[in-house]
């Protein structure tokens, strides 16, 4: 059995005063509103080391699939907006490389290694034991590599300016240190490069209608629970600006899909 985690302040302001969400709780684990910010987080998270195994993406994700039972409400309304307005006509693929050109890619919490594909080159950063090695062979036979690790500290080992692209696709939910990760890759992109971002959205109608059902909720390696709003926030703090992908579904779609690009240079394409 696990030792209990550390408490942390607010991830976002880092203030220590917050609000238990005792509807959302499931003990031991404290989901909490903090009272200065209004940033939803998991206040005692387990450290790295049980992310690597005992919490590994792979594990949780099988277990929460498994249980979930009439937790997307509102799911194929969301689908079926999506076909209206066209944002499923194209694949990630096709996206990543409008967005990110054929250049470096990163993509933290890249699981299998297999989401970043050519004219992009793949390079990845994978805190679980098990996923680790698999990406790192696929990445590096398309000419990047695989580092294993945390994101908020691998992120450091890279060069400055080296990626034209980031993806932190169904990622940020699980970083404990949400500023030390955005800071370490506003220095790892290009002046001209843009992050891509899909995380849970708190705010959606499924949420607030399901409840403590809700999809998103996965305990304990679900750590932070973002909006649209806290996650600009967070995304003002570390240097950079926020472009919805999804703003005609965001209200009835349980995730936000976001691009950040750099304040200095202006609007992304």
């Amino acid at each position: 059995m696990l030792d209990t985690p550390t408490y942390r302040p607010c991830p976002a302001c880092r203030d220590t005063q917050y609000r238990k969400l005792v509807a959302y709780s499931l003990d031991p684990w404290e989901v909490v509103e903090c009272a200065s910010c209004n940033f939803v987080y998991l206040r005692n998270p387990p450290a790295y080391e049980a992310l690597e195994e005992d919490f590994a993406w792979e594990k949780t994700y099988d277990e929460k699939k498994a249980a979930d039972t009439g937790s997307t409400k509102f799911s194929p309304l969301g689908r079926k907006l999506k076909e209206i307005t066209g944002l499923k006509s194209r694949d990630k693929h096709a996206k990543f490389v409008d967005w990110f050109g054929a250049g470096n890619v990163l993509d933290i919490g890249c699981g299998y290694g297999n989401l970043v594909q050519p004219p992009m080159v793949p390079f990845g950063i994978e805190l679980s034991t098990g996923l680790h090695e698999r990406a790192d062979r696929n990445m590096r036979a398309r000419g990047g590599y695989c580092l294993h690790g945390a994101g908020a500290e691998a992120i450091w080992e890279f060069p400055e300016d080296h990626f034209d692209g980031v993806i932190l696709h169904s990622y940020l939910e699980h970083e404990t240190d949400i500023s030390g990760v955005l800071s370490g890759v506003a220095r790892a992109l290009k002046a001209t490069g843009k992050v891509f971002i899909r995380v849970p959205n708190f705010a959606s109608l499924n949420r607030r209608v399901i409840g403590a059902n809700w999809c998103g909720f996965r305990y304990p390696d679900h750590v932070n629970y973002f909006t649209l709003s806290s996650l600009s926030d967070v995304a003002k703090r570390a240097g950079f600006e926020t472009r919805l992908v999804n703003a005609a579904t965001l209200p009835v779609d349980d995730n936000i899909h976001a691009l950040l690009y750099k304040s200095a240079w202006g609007q992304v394409s």
